[in-house]
This record gives structure tokens, sequence and C-alpha cells, in this order.
């Protein structure tokens, strides 16, 4: 069975290169869930991206999650969150805004990390990078989670090409591969008829 796809946006306070891109690749496949990548933007940046990529993502029929600001998600009518900073400012995300939005666990590196997150009634668990090269650990860690619990995994491949192994995570999220592409459209394309193969 194919994974659902999460989408994660290219870090740009560029929102008119960003907006042009990201409503191409959401309009080549269906996509569950977006992801408005913060990198090395400063709030105010960062705050004008995900507001106007979250109505985009909306309707296209994404869930459209921010990185670990509890308060910008509400503000912006986000979905939720994903938290990258650790169990305690986990803990307060998940007080802040479940069960109304969403609440995703990332920057897990060993089994301990994943399951310490995933006793915490979190809605994913995301194991890998949001960009750069892909990590051999993180498609193990996903394989090993989505073969023992329940909750959803979520594999972020940021190099993922249409030979890409899944590993039985039930989210595959793209990122790099896909908008360091010359056509990203048609990268996304690729991998996905290569994916509904599978």
């Amino acid at each position: 069975m194919a994974p659902q796809l999460y989408l994660i946006t290219p870090a740009t306070a560029d929102l008119h290169t960003a907006s042009a891109t990201v409503a191409a690749v959401l309009n080549a496949a269906t996509f569950s869930a977006l992801l408005v990548q913060r990198g090395s933007l400063d709030d105010a940046a960062y705050a004008k991206l995900a507001t106007e990529l979250v109505a985009m993502g909306q309707a296209a029929g994404c869930a459209v999650l921010v990185e670990n600001n509890t308060a910008l998600a509400k503000k912006i009518g986000a979905d939720g969150v994903h938290v990258t900073e650790g169990p305690v400012a986990l803990k307060a995300a998940i007080a802040a805004i479940k069960p109304s939005m969403i609440v995703g666990a990332g920057n897990l590196a060993t089994r301990h990390d994943a399951m310490t997150v995933g006793e915490m009634n979190v809605d994913y668990v995301f194991f890998g990078p949001l960009a750069g090269a892909s990590d051999t650990n993180a498609a193990d860690l996903a394989e090993w989670w989505a073969t023992t619990f329940e909750i959803p995994a979520v594999l972020s491949d940021p190099a993922a090409s249409p030979t890409t192994d899944t590993r039985g995570a039930e989210f595959l999220a793209l990122s790099t591969s896909i908008w360091s592409a010359a056509d990203p459209v048609a990268a996304t394309a690729t991998i996905v008829d290569a994916l509904g193969a599978a």
C-alpha cells in the first residue's frame, strides 16, 4: 500500500516564488499534510510565509502545520504544529492545542526518543531531517516504528526518488529533491507514479 504524502515547503522569505512553486506541486499530487518549514527565517518572515501557505494548503485538502509555534498556529488558522524541540516543548504544545489541533513530534534520533514522545498523545512521529540529505538511521527507525506501534510514522527522505523504499511508514515526506529539481511538478509526479506502482 502506497504511503500518504507529506510535503515540506522550502524555507524562503520570497513569498511570490514559494507560493507559486508550492501551489504547482500541490496540484500535481494528493498531499495529506503540508509543513511550513522555518529554516533560518526570523519570526516576522516565517509568520508571513506561514500565513500565505495555510489557506493554499487547506484549499488543496492538506492539514497545514507550522514548526513549534502553537500561538502562531492558532493565530493564522493552521491545523497544528510540528514540534522539534524535545519532550518539554512537546508537552507544552499538547497542553496548548490538543485535541482540537494536530501535534506531531520530530527530531527523533533513537528508539528511546520515539517511545518517549509516543507515550505523549502525539498524532504522528516523524523520522528524518526536514531538508538536506537522506538519513539511513531514520529509515530504519521508521520501519521499526511502523511495524511495532499504531501511531502513524512519517519517513522524511529529503533525497526521495522513484526508487525510495518507504519501509512501511504511513507517510512519506518530500522536500529537497522536489524543490531542487529543474521541474518540481515533474519530479513530484515521477515519485508519485513510482509509489503507486510499488
